[in-house]
């Protein structure tokens, strides 16, 4: 990508950042307290990262908030959850609006209570016209759950004489995909020392370039912030073609 005009921002600056917030529990288990003050302290953190973000130039954060698999967690937690989830969308998306961002959300949402639903529908069409900077949250979401939505979609379409079998493709099978209409991430970002993927965009992430800190979430900051474009800055990135500089085949 071009780039970006800001005097912040660093050489290279991905344009989509995606993000695997992981660490709340331990981190609150570090500090000796509840599971549920490590995600209040997580929540915390989202406000100074989007400021960061947008100064440095990036357009798009996507956030993996909730994923299909954390409803088996605790009742009591997926409760607490769920509260702050509640919170932090009353307590945030004038500001975002102020702001420009546009927020939407990307999942499942039949498990969410009918005003949590609504809540995150008020969100979206407050901001659904601001086009500075999207901030993305995949709540009740899972990379598997997404493909496989897809691919119903498109078996309908097959069943009702709409689409011949023979017309399917990458660029096609895209199309109806969640984020289909935004570029794919060009860094994903995961906390707290795990290095897998998770569930999270399995299809999007394909080339995405990877980061890993050992950092807990609610410590991410905009020097750990740094340190992810910084290395994104260094990365040569070739989506499976050839090194310009030595012709050489790239690996995929």
């Amino acid at each position: 990508m071009a780039v970006s005009t800001r005097e912040s921002a660093p050489i290279s600056v991905p344009r989509h950042v995606a993000i695997i917030m992981d660490g709340n529990n331990r981190w609150a288990k570090q500090q000796g307290l509840k599971s549920s003050a490590g995600h209040r302290a997580g929540v915390e953190v989202i406000r100074p990262l989007l400021k960061k973000t947008r100064e440095r130039g990036v357009e798009i954060v996507t956030l993996f908030a909730f994923s299909s698999e954390n409803w088996q967690r605790p009742t009591l937690e997926v409760q607490a959850l769920m509260r702050l989830f509640s919170s932090y969308l009353d307590s945030e998306t004038k500001q975002l609006h102020a702001d420009g961002v546009r927020m939407r959300f990307i999942g499942e949402r039949d498990q969410f209570s009918a005003a949590l639903r609504k809540q995150m529908d008020y969100s979206e069409q407050l901001t659904r016209f601001n086009r500075e900077t999207q901030l993305v949250i995949a709540v009740d979401y899972g990379g598997q759950w997404d493909i496989v939505s897809a691919a119903k979609a498109l078996a309908e379409k097959v069943k009702a004489g709409e689409l011949a079998t023979d017309e399917f493709s990458v660029e096609l099978f895209d199309r109806h995909l969640a984020l289909a209409d935004v570029p794919k991430p060009d860094l994903c970002i995961r906390t707290a020392g795990e290095q897998r993927i998770s569930n999270f965009l399995l299809w999007q992430l394909a080339y995405s370039e990877l980061y890993f800190t050992d950092c807990f979430w609610p410590d991410f900051d905009a020097q750990e912030l740094d340190k992810a474009l910084a290395a994104y800055a260094q990365r040569d990135r070739r989506f499976g073609g050839r090194d310009s500089d030595n012709n050489e085949e790239a690996p995929e």
